[in-house]
């Protein structure tokens, strides 16, 4: 120890004057903490909160008359939670953005260590990104992956413009602290090829989350739920598709896990927590860490879910309300 942080401890006459020592040397006496470390149970000062696709695209649309995807290389619009100074997550371990590209635009060629989602909300055809290599149209309906590292790109050949809704778990590796992202020098990648969208493990159409969430078992209230098999290329979050009837009825009690919804057809209503809201195609709400949830069809419904759940489980930290953690 310095031999001056010694002298000024031994100069120490009572507590205080000891704290002022372990203050002014970044030490924290565990007894006389600012706030907790520990509590019962998991406590976060994120909100359920919701967003209307209609209010995103006209706002988004009126961006576009001063700004440029070259001004801003992605048009986008976060879904923030109001905790602290966060601009940018929309819960703890995911952001979710509305985003908008115009006819004859184009958003450059970039990659980084987050992964990153897309469901595609209006899009003509035209309208397609790039990722390493493989041109994968965005067509309404459909949900693109982009995993860890990948080079993407977004262009829109059309005549109008095309949105849709951004995943990534940016907040999960800002925590972390592994972020590196890198610019194409190129700007445009060269497409070597142009798969099948209903061949690409990149690529969930429409017409195959249908197709298969109809074989799924019918669950209590009635609706149906189908998990995407992304693991392999994106291993930190989970991608399930709920199809409900009107007049369904689905939901969870408090999870250590965050959830974000999104609306891809049909409306409803929503509660998290104390909080109620409607909901309809193109909405997004979400349900953070600790929240009860229910959802009710008003009429027939498809909603995407985005949850860090598989995180959670790899690191052992995975609890729910019902089953609390088990003694060793």
């Amino acid at each position: 120890m310095d031999r001056n942080v010694i002298a000024d401890i031994r100069a120490t006459s009572n507590l205080d004057d000891l704290y002022k020592v372990f203050a002014d040397n970044h030490l924290t006496a565990g007894w006389h903490k600012k706030r907790p470390s520990l509590w019962r149970e998991p406590r976060t000062g994120f909100q359920p909160l919701n967003w209307r696709y209609a209010d995103a695209a006209m706002a988004l649309d009126r961006a576009g008359e001063w700004m440029s995807t070259e001004d801003a290389e992605r048009r986008n619009l976060l879904m923030f939670n109001p905790v602290d100074d966060n601009d940018y997550d929309t819960v703890r371990t995911i952001v979710s953005a509305y985003q908008m590209i115009r006819p004859g635009e184009y958003a450059r060629t970039h990659r980084h260590t987050a992964n990153a989602m897309r469901l595609i909300l209006d899009a003509d055809p035209g309208v397609f990104t790039v990722v390493n290599g493989l041109k994968i149209p965005m067509r309404a309906g459909d949900f693109l992956l982009t995993p860890n590292w990948y080079w993407h790109s977004h262009y829109n050949e059309g005549e109008k413009n095309a949105y849709w809704i951004d995943f990534l778990d940016v907040p999960l590796v800002h925590r972390l602290e592994p972020m590196f992202a890198e610019d194409l020098p190129a700007v445009h990648q060269t497409v070597t090829s142009i798969p099948d969208p209903d061949a690409c493990p990149f690529v969930f159409t429409r017409k195959r989350v249908l197709a298969e969430i109809g074989s799924q078992p019918t669950l209590p209230g009635g609706a149906r739920r189908l998990v995407l098999p992304t693991q392999q290329y994106i291993p930190t979050v989970s991608v399930t598709y709920i199809q409900a009837p009107k007049g369904a009825e689905t939901g969870a009690a408090r999870t250590t896990a965050s959830r974000i919804f999104a609306v891809t057809s049909g409306n409803g209503r929503a509660r998290v927590g104390n909080k109620s809201f409607e909901w309809t195609v193109g909405d997004v709400f979400c349900v953070p860490s600790w929240h009860d949830f229910e959802i009710s069809a008003s009429s027939e419904a498809l909603i995407l879910e985005v949850s860090d759940e598989p995180t959670l489980r790899l690191l052992g930290f995975f609890r729910d309300e019902a089953a609390p953690p088990a003694a060793p």
